[in-house]
């Protein structure tokens, strides 16, 4: 099953209103939908990222560099694909950041076109683990005039969503003001980075030493040695590396068998179209990250199958790949 020729679609889609964290906003969600085309008439299909500025030159990245890196091989020769993408993050005159988005857009659809020519569900082809996750809502974003009864409201609001927990933001107010907000919280699952990039490590190693709430990070690192630099410093409990900004499924899974050498947990960036059958093919995943549908409008509108949220858990796709059939008409739509 040789690969024939790579399409890239990039979506725009505006949100409602601004999200704002602690240090950053969001006016639109986006992302990439990419095609692997076989000589078997099998399409490897699945979006990736969240890029927004640069979303044009990851597209760039795969059709001029990646793909004539690619045609002709043989697509179920995931490593050596994998082996040959790498070198594009090489280049030492762009951030190599690009590179390995690129190179997840193009693994992950590698991977969802063998699914599909083994008839298999990817998690089931990974480990097959379990077949459901247990689901929480990326929520409690920094709003002008939100009070603290309005933050439980919108808690309220996701449990009968069907969520099991909520991660909400911190770090963007006063120390006061978000000590009010962690005081609302119940049954703390993970603290996420909570100190800044430049000295990471040796913080959060130290962070971790004077709390008994589990530390999570890995979201910011874009290859193994980064997360594996992180569980050697004894920093984190939880690592959430992002397959999606990191090399796709292929890297994740290394970080994860990392992972398990170190008795550390997984869990993934958001992405949930991807995040889904590595979690649940994995004994140490964790929970299945979302978002409110105002957040990420293209969950609910993009995947035309998409399973409930129910109870706190949610079904994965039983579809060979990724399971996941995208919906044409949306694609269309919010196409740039």
């Amino acid at each position: 099953m040789n690969i024939e020729r790579i399409e890239c679609v990039p979506l725009k889609m505006p949100l409602p209103r601004t999200f704002r964290g602690s240090s950053y906003f969001m006016t639109h969600r986006c992302t990439i939908v990419t095609r692997v085309y076989t000589s078997e008439g099998i399409v490897g299909e699945i979006y990736n990222g969240d890029e927004f500025e640069t979303q044009g030159e990851v597209v760039k990245i795969i059709l001029e560099e990646i793909q004539p890196l690619l045609l002709g091989r043989d697509a179920f020769n995931i490593e050596g694909c994998w082996q040959a993408m790498l070198k594009l993050s090489f280049n030492i005159l762009r951030d190599r950041k690009l590179a390995m988005c690129a190179i997840a857009c193009v693994d992950s659809a590698l991977w969802d076109a063998v699914g599909k020519a083994l008839d298999v569900p990817l998690y089931k082809l990974w480990g097959g683990y379990r077949d459901r996750l247990p689901s929480i809502c990326i929520a409690g974003y920094y709003e002008e005039g939100k009070t603290l009864a309005d933050f439980g409201r919108e808690m309220e609001s996701i449990r009968a969503a069907g969520h099991a927990g909520c991660k909400f933001k911190v770090g963007g107010r006063t120390p006061k003001e978000d000590a009010e907000r962690v005081r609302t919280g119940r049954n703390i699952r993970w603290f996420e980075e909570p100190v800044r990039w430049y000295n990471d490590r040796l913080d959060m190693a130290a962070a971790r030493a004077q709390t008994r709430i589990p530390i999570c990070a890995g979201q910011s690192e874009i290859s193994k040695t980064g997360c594996r630099d992180l569980m050697m410093a004894g920093a984190i409990d939880v690592c959430n590396f992002d397959a999606s900004w990191g090399g796709g499924p292929t890297e994740w899974r290394r970080v994860a068998s990392i992972a398990a050498a170190f008795t550390v947990e997984m869990a993934h960036h958001e992405e949930p179209q991807i995040a889904t059958h590595l979690l649940a093919s994995i004994p140490h995943g964790t929970y299945l990250e979302t978002f409110h549908p105002d957040r990420d409008p293209l969950f609910p509108r993009i995947v035309a199958n998409r399973s409930p949220f129910k109870d706190g858990w949610y079904q994965l796709p039983e579809g060979p790949g990724f399971g996941v059939e995208l919906d044409r008409a949306a694609i269309e739509r919010y196409k740039v």
